[in-house]
């Protein structure tokens, strides 16, 4: 099954596993990082990731219950890269994304939706942060597919504004897929 864009939060998913666009310190911030804290419990969710080592690397993922969150059963904190200070960190934007469809596998779960992750403030000088964070989404799921293709996973790419929604549509509708 190919990647399902959604229109809206990815907080707001059924599914197994949310994940979050995470900072290298996995505390709270602001958009969607902000929203994950707010309705898994800010104390809870602190506590919970204060028990990893830190700062984590571009591209790092690590899991947490999902406390109150009761739409899914944990989250991944996925490190997207701050585009601002590396303006060529497209691997590890991908592997932000090839991480968590990772770890969500070694936990046994088989579903996850994504937010862009790195395409807010983290967006830095990109033309189009969206895309290319969709781009690299894809292209992770893709090569997971085909690692394992037996492995059952339904992914859903979560595009909060309308104008993210429509690159992540236009993306997956009208680019030719290579």
């Amino acid at each position: 099954m190919p990647i399902e864009p959604i229109h809206g939060s990815c907080a707001d998913q059924e599914v197994d596993i949310v994940v979050n666009a995470a900072n290298r310190y996995l505390a709270a911030g602001g958009g969607i990082c902000g929203e994950i804290f707010k309705k898994a419990g800010m104390e809870e969710l602190t506590a919970a990731c204060g028990k990893y080592k830190t700062p984590l690397e571009d591209g790092e993922v690590v899991i947490t219950p999902s406390f109150g969150i009761k739409n899914a059963k944990a989250i991944i904190h996925a490190v997207g890269p701050n585009f601002g200070a590396t303006p060529k960190a497209f691997k590890e934007l991908y592997n932000a994304y090839y991480n968590s469809l990772m770890l969500m596998k070694d936990k046994g779960y088989h579903s996850i939706a994504f937010p862009l992750i790195s395409a807010g403030i983290f967006g830095g000088s990109l033309t189009n942060p969206a895309e290319v964070s969709t781009r690299q989404c894809d292209k992770a799921y893709n090569d997971f597919i085909e690692k394992y293709p037996d492995y059952e996973v339904r992914a859903y790419l979560c595009a909060y504004g309308d104008d993210e929604y429509a690159t992540t549509m236009e993306y997956f509708y009208f680019t030719p897929q290579n």
